[in-house]
């Protein structure tokens, strides 16, 4: 499979915070990208997977056959091995349909809080798909960042949502704390467009 025979890839996400990474990431692709902010039209697709492969690939067939353009779409999900993988599929909406990151990342803590740092692993999953404008996903690759959580949020000028909790292993530091091009190499994003971009080539 080649890169898409197309010259603009729209990217399934109205998040600055998460265009920019994934914008940063594809920046060798030979497209030109836009995202959904571009297309106000546009309804929200329903994500009733029950993975977040499953959502990944709604998102990004959904969107395909609104626009008629190709488009990658993500779906990423923390793990939680003490919670026993929560919030999964459900961690953009752990404490409610609704709610804040500010009130997810407080509900985490909240059931961690007799947990043992020694056990307080976790992992972030990455699920990507790209749909052709009919709809059909035609690619789809997994990225995965082992850390643990932490007891309170770490300051750092850098990522989004879990970021500030979410230690990477072996680093001593939250991806909240580590610059676009770290964050690329070792985080789980990265690592699902690298998986993808083996599977185009």
């Amino acid at each position: 499979m080649k890169y898409p025979d197309c010259r603009h890839l729209v990217l399934a996400t109205r998040n600055p915070h998460k265009l920019a990474e994934l914008a940063g990431l594809l920046s060798e692709w030979p497209v030109a990208l836009g995202s959904l902010a571009d297309y106000p039209g546009a309804t929200d697709v329903d994500e009733h997977g029950v993975t977040s492969a499953e959502n990944a690939a709604l998102k990004a067939a959904g969107y395909a056959r609104q626009i008629h353009r190709w488009v990658l779409a993500d779906d990423t999900e923390l793990e939680v091995d003490a919670l026993g993988g929560a919030p999964g599929v459900r961690t953009a909406r752990y404490a409610g349909p609704r709610a804040t990151m500010a009130e997810n990342r407080a509900k985490l803590l909240n059931e961690l809080t007799e947990v043992p740092d020694a056990r307080r692993t976790a992992r972030f999953i990455c699920r990507l798909a790209l749909a052709d404008p009919a709809g059909i996903v035609m690619c789809e690759s997994t990225g995965t960042c082992e850390g643990l959580i932490r007891r309170s949020p770490a300051d750092g000028p850098y990522g989004f949502g879990y970021d500030v909790l979410f230690e990477v292993n072996g680093l001593g530091c939250t991806l909240a704390e580590l610059d676009p091009a770290a964050t690329a190499r070792v985080g789980h994003r990265g690592r699902a467009v690298r998986a993808l971009q083996a599977q185009l080539r």
